[in-house]
């Protein structure tokens, strides 16, 4: 077994580059690895493409997702729920990507980028215009527009082709876990953040918990340490 604890999240995001795919966990702020994300605002890395349910509210030293946005470290957010003012201010200017996803394909196509499928059909968005193409993803000169997928009737019930997702990297936070990356979630903390860590090719993780090893039954664990690389022994967010 490889033990997967590294000293801090500093070197647990070493590899991690401008220009990297990054798929974060959580839901709303419930779940967000949020001192990952300050470890990885602490370095000179932009250009992100982010992948994630929502991104935060923008408010006046926020955390997590909300940060990144903030520091205008990210050129392309692909997520359910963009409802933050600034960066929504940005996105009209022409300065950043947004590719709205609805949030039940968002979670299917990370969890058939973690599960090899090559796509999926899906009833959801057929007759609109993520389906039929024309969704601005960018405005400026040139404007870019999403173009129409792939639909098919099926039993009488047009389908709209999703492609999988499978980012360079996800940040997950856990409740618990052991040294070889065994992970459990805590209540509404196991939203996003499973399939994040399937779907990415690097899974780095903070967890509230590190506990020694076979102390997780195996019926217990909601993530195997397989899917992880990287683990990070961080404090418990004050309630």
């Amino acid at each position: 077994m490889i033990d997967k604890i590294r000293a801090g999240a500093a070197a647990a995001l070493d590899t991690v580059h401008s220009g990297s795919s990054i798929v974060i966990g959580g839901f709303g702020r419930t779940g967000v690895p949020v001192d990952l994300i300050d470890a990885l605002c602490d370095r000179d890395v932009r250009e992100l493409h982010v992948i994630a349910n929502n991104g935060g509210q923008g408010l006046p030293g926020e955390r997590g997702i909300g940060r990144l946005l903030a520091e205008h470290r990210v050129k392309k957010f692909s997520c359910s729920f963009p409802v933050n003012p600034a960066f929504f201010r940005r996105y009209f200017a022409g300065e950043v990507e947004i590719e709205l996803v609805p949030q039940g394909t968002l979670a299917e196509r990370l969890r058939a980028g973690g599960s090899g499928l090559g796509g999926f059909y899906t009833p959801t968005a057929a007759g609109t215009i993520l389906a039929d193409g024309g969704f601005v993803l960018r405005h400026g000169q040139p404007e870019k527009t999403l173009p129409p997928k792939e639909q098919r009737v099926i039993d009488g019930r047009t389908y709209v082709l999703e492609s999988p997702l499978r980012p360079d990297f996800a940040l997950v936070k856990a409740d618990r876990a052991d040294r070889y990356g065994n992970l459990r979630f805590r209540l509404g903390a196991r939203n996003f953040n499973p399939v994040a860590a399937m779907a990415a090719r690097t899974t780095i993780v903070q967890a509230d918990h590190v506990e020694r090893t076979g102390s997780l039954s195996p019926d217990d664990i909601h993530l195997p340490g397989p899917f992880v690389d990287h683990l990070v022994r961080t404090e418990p967010e004050a309630a």
